[in-house]
């Protein structure tokens, strides 16, 4: 490994030539793309019910639902992207591209993982589960910017690449 953790053969983009082959392959990479806003969605409507329950008091129960669903959920992308990632970096986690955005999921694992051991445990009341889900929410939301900013980058890496040195001239001009 060369200094700062950066493979020797690594480009200065996100994806190597033969990386992004192999995650233009991978049927990995569609799961993720299906699975990533459907956690999202279950996100939001799991975010309404708990905070639906923290102002009226009313719901537990479906909050309570759409917790261990979203949680459900990320678990399931969480082991299907290391899945992708060891596919296409040729490691399970903290490949040097997604290293910092797999550093911080491991934290909202963690407060996701707090809150099912609350739940099974009644470790804390009610309103503490849902103020610990909502701490995992914002974790999550935080994780999911860094993703989000990654693929961006990732499309902007790609349509530069497809413009060639010619086009992006003009673009700069």
């Amino acid at each position: 490994m060369a200094g700062g953790g950066e493979r020797p053969d690594r480009s200065p983009g996100l994806y190597t030539p033969e990386e992004r082959r192999r995650r233009d392959a991978s049927p990995w990479t569609i799961v993720q793309g299906v699975l990533a806003p459907v956690q999202f969605v279950a996100f939001l409507v799991s975010l309404v019910l708990v905070l639906r329950y923290l102002a009226t008091g009313e719901g537990f129960e479906a909050a309570t639902v759409s917790i261990v669903v979203k949680t459900l959920l990320l678990y399931t992308i969480m082991v299907t992207g290391s899945i992708w990632e060891k596919v296409v970096f040729g490691r399970w986690l903290f490949a040097p591209a997604f290293y910092w955005e797999d550093v911080f999921s491991m934290l909202v694992l963690a407060l996701h993982t707090a809150y099912l051991a609350a739940l099974a445990t009644g470790a804390l009341d009610a309103s503490g589960q849902m103020l610990l889900a909502l701490a995992a929410y914002v974790t999550y939301v935080v994780n999911a910017g860094q993703f989000i900013l990654k693929l961006r980058a990732a499309r902007l890496e790609g349509a530069a690449r497809d413009a060639g040195p010619v086009a992006g001239m003009e673009v700069a001009r």
